[in-house]
């Protein structure tokens, strides 16, 4: 017998934060707020969402490609 959908929903979001947290993910966005042409408030949006052990592995590969492209100049 299969389980009540209730339960897939439940499954279904928990194996998402799962890999979300174990990849990470990157959110980013812009809004302007303008009356007649003019911009009057701008809104800059980044969020990353991820693990602590992720975005440290993140953090030291950037590190680590860095140093790598400057080695290379």
């Amino acid at each position: 017998m299969p389980p009540p959908p209730a339960d897939r929903d439940q499954l279904a979001l928990s194996e998402l934060l799962d890999r979300a947290l174990n990849k990470g993910v990157v959110l980013w966005g812009d809004a302007t707020i303008s009356v007649a042409g003019v911009d009057l408030i701008y809104v800059g949006l980044k969020v990353l969402l991820a693990s602590v052990d992720t975005a440290e592995s993140l953090r030291n590969d950037a590190r680590t490609t860095g140093s790598a492209l400057a080695r290379r100049r």
